[in-house]
């Protein structure tokens, strides 16, 4: 039966976070919005991710803002945000409460999709960010984080589908996050869930392998129903396929999509200026572009290996790209094969970084202790019981939900922004709880434009003496 598949455009987020650090200003947005609204996409991803942690940590945007103007400059097409799941857009995981408030934020503000994910695909994790969503009236779409290890297999995924069926799943999304889902593991996974559940299945890749394109095609056979794509000027490398090569490759075919390749076109013709300007800035480097299939063995996704890159050429080390490379899936089998995606890429990557250039497990950044200890959740896999007795000592391993040992700390949150003096508006509250260290900077700042004071500058240099502490704090993935 014929299926027009739907497409996902994610030019406004996921593209220039996996290829150029997050750094696009909403002003290089709003100008091809009227353009892309005119498309037909199922939706625009545009927020959520690193989006939120960037526009305040080096933009001297509000993210709030960002999401505002851009509902406005597209009044046609549904706006879809990535989600951490318990974790929100931050590192660590919040209150059920904070959960409850950035959704019927994001919501209120112009989200209509919510793409929810736990990196770890603990199921427990999603309860509350699924809940949310249903409750203020937004779309649904819990994620399953794609990868391969021991204990994910086809049966794994299958199961856990399923189980976000049950718990209110508008959609599905298969997030494939380092492309290596292969195209035809793709078209047996679909096939298989397009057979055992009823919800529409949406699959998100990257091309950092180069199959992309061509599990999407086998996706297609098997009856996927949405496709995440990047307009060309951001896409391909560690970003996703081209929308419009797979536009032009289903053009006449019963699956065509209906867009217009002069329309995609035009929008891409704008976007080809700001990559180009990024280029001469020297924020996208040209090594994300290329294909790397040694991802299939690294399984390390495009947003880390773009921000990893960045890091190690600021602390002038980038002689120990590949060394890194090499110990991330050392590292990943010793704290139980989680899938490497936000929070636990960053995890597992630095603590790579630090095994690579101060000896393997010689310290332990804080993130990895909490990591091991359970406090992100269950790790799929078996752990490494030395390596985790070496860092969290005696401390019991939490095995309950996570959350549930949290108190309601929304309340305390917006007694200390009020205090402070930087209370505008409701979501300041959240930007503050997520970004403690971060959101007053950008308070400040914004304090001090409107008193026509000059505000401080969006991205200072960072110090190369610096990098692993900024490796650990700048988490723009």
């Amino acid at each position: 039966m014929a299926n027009k598949l739907m497409i996902t455009d994610t030019i406004l987020r996921d593209a220039h976070q996996s290829q150029a650090a997050t750094r696009m200003r909403t002003e290089d947005m709003l100008p091809a919005c009227e353009i892309l609204d005119s498309i037909g996409y199922y939706s625009l991803e545009c927020w959520g991710g690193a989006t939120f942690d960037a526009c305040l940590r080096f933009l001297n945007e509000d993210p709030w803002e960002r999401l505002r103007k851009l509902k406005k400059a597209l009044p046609n097409t549904k706006l879809q945000m990535l989600f951490r799941g318990q974790n929100i857009l931050g590192y660590k995981h919040y209150a059920d409460d904070v959960v409850e408030q950035f959704c019927r934020k994001a919501i209120e503000n112009g989200i209509d999709v919510i793409r929810i994910f736990d990196a770890l695909n603990d199921v427990r994790n999603l309860e509350a960010a699924i809940k949310y969503t249903k409750k203020y009236g937004g779309i649904c779409e819990p994620a399953i984080s794609y990868t391969m290890s021991p204990v994910h297999n086809e049966d794994y995924f299958v199961k856990l589908a399923k189980e976000l069926v049950q718990m209110g799943a508008d959609n599905i999304c298969i997030k494939d996050m380092a492309n290596l889902l292969l195209p035809y593991d793709a078209y047996s996974l679909i096939k298989r869930l397009k057979s055992e559940v009823d919800v529409p299945i949406h699959l998100h890749t990257h091309n950092t392998t180069g199959t992309g394109d061509m599990t999407y095609l086998m996706a297609m056979q098997a009856g996927v129903d949405i496709v995440d794509c990047a307009l060309s000027p951001f896409a391909n490398g560690t970003s996703q396929p081209a929308t419009e090569s797979l536009v032009a490759t289903l053009k006449g075919t019963e699956n065509d999509t209906g867009l217009d390749l002069g329309k995609l076109a035009e929008a891409a013709k704008h976007f080809r200026g700001v990559a180009e300007r990024m280029m001469k800035e020297g924020i996208l480097d040209p090594k994300v572009l290329r294909v790397d299939t040694n991802t299939l063995v690294y399984q390390v996704p495009g947003g880390m290996l773009s921000n990893l890159i960045s890091q190690l050429k600021e602390a002038g080390r980038e002689d120990k790209y590949y060394d890194v490379l090499e110990e991330i899936p050392i590292v990943r089998k010793d704290f139980g094969y989680p899938p490497l995606v936000t929070p636990t890429s960053q995890i597992v990557g630095t603590q790579a970084v630090f095994n690579v250039l101060m000896g393997r497990y010689k310290t332990f950044p804080q993130n990895s202790k909490a990591l091991l200890a359970g406090e992100y959740g269950a790790l799929p896999g078996e752990v490494n019981e030395e390596v985790r007795r070496k860092a969290i000592g005696d401390k019991e391993v939490i095995t309950c939900r996570p959350a549930d040992l949290l108190a309601p700390e929304l309340e305390k949150y917006e007694k200390e922004v009020k205090e402070l003096g930087y209370y505008e508006q409701e979501e300041d509250v959240l930007s503050y709880a997520l970004f403690p260290k971060v959101a007053p900077k950008f308070f400040e700042a914004r304090k001090e434009a409107k008193e026509g004071k000059s505000a401080a500058p969006a991205a200072a240099p960072a110090d190369p003496n610096k990098v692993l502490s900024l490796y650990v704090e700048d988490k723009s993935l």
